[in-house]
């Protein structure tokens, strides 16, 4: 049967998305144990072909439930469909794109020559219990007639190429020179993408570090991992800049999304800034102004000897990337990518990262006068 492309294009992004979040909240998709087993053993397999194959029978289930998913040949008959232009224009490429480990293409290779996707077929499988893992979760899919089932079943199985992802080493673009424009541009959409506050942290950390080595400062810069206690650890905010010489706080940084209202400053200032001391306190924030109440209560510190600012990050970073030259902006770059590369942070940062560079070198789209 015929299947939009498009949309099933378009439902792999979506729930892909989706499935990132599940990983990022530690959070699994719900399914059946035996579609939990099943997929298990497709993704503990090293014939990637299998669970490839899978994800388009998944696509074409959500998209016509009058579909045969274990006919992936035209030739099969009128309930069959097109498991290999399915895959080559949409499952690859965005497994791809993703940059989640893949074959060339499951029908270039395990299921050539008009196979169907049966006990038979199994017979002549290399991975036998990967395949028969797969047969399973097509059983699973063709048993969900709901479209709310249909699609936790594909959430799940993207839930796991996520993990694959996150497993597997994401080399990070590199480039020696930016622009201003080009760098400014970059660090917009990286503000503006859901990152659960992480972009914000790296960026400010690696400016800190091109500000140290641009202008030989003698100080420490301890940036906090996301979501740890700062108390606990003894730290004035997400990021804290300490003189080398003295040991005591230059100042510290809160990087916050969150509205700043007047109990946020009573707060951090009873927990950090007062009982570590710290003379100069930094807000940024990347949304909304800080509220009245909080420029009200700030200006009271003031008056106690603790100076407590709210600077817009985005504008901080192009200013800074404008006072530090050629040369500092290509400190920042790579000292951006380095804090990217650490093993914590999150696969579709990294992927951000690298479709942002690969834009940047894309030719503009022709226009029509």
């Amino acid at each position: 049967m015929a299947l939009s492309y498009q949309t099933a294009e378009t439902d792999l992004k979506r729930i892909f998305a989706l499935a990132e979040a599940d990983v990022a909240a530690v959070k699994m998709p719900l399914v059946s144990s035996a579609a939990q087993q099943a997929a298990q053993e497709m993704f503990d397999s090293e014939t990637q072909s299998i669970r490839e194959a899978l994800l388009g029978c998944a696509l074409a289930r959500l998209q016509d439930r009058n579909i045969d998913i274990t006919l992936p040949y035209i030739n099969h008959g009128p309930t069959a469909f097109n498991g290999r232009t399915l895959d080559e224009q949409v499952v690859n490429p965005f497994l791809k794109s993703a940059q989640i480990p893949s074959s060339k293409g499951p029908y270039l290779a395990s299921f050539r020559r008009s196979v169907k996707f049966d006990a038979e077929t199994g017979k002549g499988v290399r991975d036998k219990k990967a395949f028969a893992a797969m047969l399973a979760y097509i059983e699973e899919l063709k048993s969900a007639t709901a479209v709310e089932e249909i699609e936790a079943l594909v959430r799940h199985l993207l839930w796991r190429f996520v993990i694959l992802r996150d497993k597997s080493k994401i080399t990070l673009a590199r480039i020696n020179r930016l622009s201003l424009p080009q760098l400014n541009g970059l660090i917009v959409a990286m503000l503006n993408a859901k990152s659960g506050g992480r972009f914000p942290v790296l960026l400010s950390t690696a400016m800190l570090r091109t500000l140290r080595k641009q202008f030989n400062l003698s100080w420490k810069i301890n940036q906090q991992g996301i979501n740890s206690a700062d108390s606990a650890s003894k730290t004035g905010g997400d990021i804290d800049v300490i003189d080398m010489e003295t040991g005591k706080f230059v100042f510290s940084i809160e990087i916050t999304e969150r509205v700043i209202d007047r109990s946020r400053i009573i707060s951090t200032f009873t927990s950090k800034i007062s009982p570590h001391s710290i003379e100069d306190y930094l807000f940024f924030y990347s949304m909304s102004l800080p509220e009245k109440g909080a420029l009200e209560v700030a200006r009271q510190y003031f008056a106690q000897g603790h100076d407590i600012s709210f600077l817009n990050v985005e504008e901080w970073l192009r200013n800074s990337l404008a006072t530090v030259g050629s040369k500092g902006r290509t400190t920042f770059t790579n000292e951006f990518v380095d804090l990217l590369d650490q093993q914590e942070t999150p696969s579709e940062m990294k992927v951000l990262w690298n479709d942002l560079i690969k834009q940047l070198h894309e030719p503009p789209a022709d226009t029509v006068s």
